[in-house]
């Protein structure tokens, strides 16, 4: 028996032409269960991995609708749809990407944020066309090493999940521009990121890091370095003198102190090229507060705003 009324069916069929005629599959909170009436434990629609290498960008963001997901799955019970017993509770609390993505191999842009994502599958290295990954607010614990391979990759956001680490491969990525790593559980950041040698913007506020690698002066195209809410007590000494490119450290509750900031080598010329860019006369343009230093830019990175401009077009 079918799963979708002849509606549905020319529904899903101008919406798949309209995916293959733009190439963007953009289902942000569309609770796209109800599309894929088919399968409860499936976690991307089948319809997105029918279009194969039409899909440039596909955006599933905030697609956790619990209570749409029960209600759903009790109604089947109750339809008799269903055979076997479900764990339902647990079943809406993960899900996983799944392997079939390996076939979107033309895809720019995956964006995924705001799901219950806790895994990532190892295959994502064959997507060997990706620009951009955003899976901010998941529940992902590790990177697969297969990360390393999408060396085209120019931005990676996976901001508030609960990654312990970062794999070693990071390092391949030589195109990326911006990593976001914000609020997670990292105690450190690997040596290999200093071979992120295009690297412009590194977030790692709200974690648990006590010092960075002496890699990170590697970085010399790197221009904005935010810390904040770390525990990091001091910075390699010679970061300011390599990273000649830096305009914005933020260290806001740090135990690192202004002394010590100010003592490196390279701080004149760091606060020469802060002033270039803020023009602003706050004393040194270095704002301190009791628990560490916060360099107190204006010019908050916002890390999705231009990724339509960006890869659309």
């Amino acid at each position: 028996m079918g799963c979708f009324s002849s509606k549905n069916v020319d529904s899903r069929t101008s919406r798949m032409a309209r995916w293959r005629s733009t190439g963007i599959v953009a289902l942000r909170d569309s609770n796209y269960d109800e599309m894929t009436m088919c399968s409860f434990q499936q976690t991307f629609p089948d319809e997105v991995l029918d279009l194969d290498r039409s899909v440039r960008t596909l955006d599933l963001t905030h697609n956790r609708n619990k209570k749409r997901v029960l209600l759903l799955m009790y109604a089947r019970l109750e339809q008799g749809k269903l055979e076997r017993e479900l764990a339902v509770s647990s079943w809406a609390a993960a899900v996983d990407v799944p392997m079939e993505i390996g076939k979107l191999i033309n895809m720019q842009r995956l964006i995924l944020a705001d799901n219950l994502i806790e895994r990532l599958p190892m295959n994502l290295g064959k997507l060997q066309s990706l620009k951009a990954i955003a899976l901010d607010g998941n529940r992902i614990s590790t990177l697969p090493d297969e990360l390393g391979q999408l060396v085209r990759l120019e931005r990676l956001s996976i901001s508030g999940n609960v990654l312990t680490s970062l794999p070693e491969t990071i390092g391949s990525l030589r195109n990326l521009l911006l990593l976001n790593v914000s609020n997670n559980k990292l105690k450190f950041l690997p040596e290999s990121v200093g071979s992120c040698f295009s690297l412009e913007e590194l977030q790692a506020n709200d974690n648990s890091i006590e010092e960075l690698p002496a890699s990170v002066c590697n970085l010399i195209h790197l221009k904005s370095l935010c810390l904040n809410n770390n525990s990091v007590k001091q910075i390699p000494p010679n970061l300011l003198k390599e990273c000649r490119a830096l305009q914005n450290i933020s260290l806001h509750d740090n135990p690192i102190s202004m002394d010590q900031f100010q003592q490196m080598e390279g701080f004149q010329e760091f606060e020469a090229r802060r002033k270039k860019k803020f023009d602003k006369q706050i004393d040194s343009n270095v704002m301190i507060s009791s628990k560490g230093l916060d360099e107190g830019t204006p010019d908050s990175i916002q890390y999705l705003r231009d990724w339509q401009d960006d890869f659309d077009g």
